[in-house]
């Protein structure tokens, strides 16, 4: 339940997508909350910037890609309430990237195709995302 006290936290997300149709995900590190559930990279906004500014640092701090803001297209956004926050995150798509994507903070990564995303244990904000690539 939100009541006036809740915090409501703004992370950002994207779904690359390779040209065979394979998407990443990256597992969440030990010593993080939901450590070994996959993701959709990207991260929390910081003060003063856009959701496609985030991504971009995001992904290149992570993942050790670049991205042009023109390349992330706004696809929808999840809205989950968890024990102690409210999470809002924005969904980006991104099928262009100069770069190997190289894990940058020790998390594993997976390319996977669309019909396999239910393999892969999730947070519960990310579960209703996976039906619009199946």
């Amino acid at each position: 339940m939100v009541t006036s006290s809740t915090k409501v936290v703004t992370v950002v997300a994207a779904a690359l997508i390779r040209p065979d149709g394979a998407i990443l995900l990256t597992q969440r590190p030990d010593g993080k909350s939901m450590a070994g559930l996959w993701e959709f990279p990207g991260g929390k906004l910081e003060v003063g910037e856009t959701p496609e500014q985030a991504l971009v640092r995001e992904l290149q701090e992570e993942l050790g890609v670049s991205i042009e803001q023109s390349d992330l297209k706004p696809l929808t956004f999840a809205s989950h309430g968890y024990d102690s926050f409210h999470l809002l995150m924005p969904l980006y798509v991104c099928r262009t990237w100069t770069g190997p994507v190289t894990p940058q903070e020790n998390q594993e990564i997976a390319w996977v195709k669309p019909d396999l995303l239910t393999d892969y244990p999730m947070p519960p904000a990310d579960l209703p995302l996976i039906p619009l690539f199946q």
